[in-house]
């Protein structure tokens, strides 16, 4: 049976809080795995970015001794040429961990908020987003 508006207007803030706190939490996800997987090309990019004269011109001792504005300009383009790869390998990562977690699952429907007697979604699967059961096989994730 439908809710009362008021109730209703209460309950769609509670839903859109929950997937709110989810989106975010699935953002703080992507945003560490995305840091930790391309580091290796912020590394190799800012080192010959901080390195070239005709960029920041660096007075540090590697880039004096070690790093001339060739190899600079080397570890600029290696940098941008690694970085399709590891966006791949990143995204992999994420939507493997995003299954395994079954993060995807605790989007809540707006239904929820206008119907009394609709179940969670993650009560349904058996516990907090379905984590206290087996994994869906169901549930696809291609890159």
């Amino acid at each position: 049976e439908p809710r009362s508006p008021w109730c209703c207007l209460a309950w769609t803030l509670v839903v859109v809080t929950l997937n709110s706190l989810v989106f975010f939490i699935n953002l703080l996800l992507m945003f560490v795995i995305f840091t930790i997987v391309l580091l290796p090309t912020i590394v190799v990019v800012y080192f010959g970015f901080q390195c070239h004269s005709r960029v920041l011109h660096s007075d540090a001792r590697y880039c004096k001794s070690i790093l001339d504005d060739n190899s600079s300009s080397a570890l600029i383009i290696l940098g941008f040429v690694i970085m399709s790869p590891l966006i791949v390998v990143a995204m992999a990562i994420y939507c493997s961990l995003a299954k395994h977690l079954r993060l995807f699952m605790c989007f809540q429907p707006y239904s929820r908020a206008v119907y009394k007697g609709v179940k969670w979604r993650w009560y349904e699967e058996g516990g907090l987003c379905g984590c206290a059961k087996g994994c869906n096989t169901q549930v696809k994730a291609w890159v």
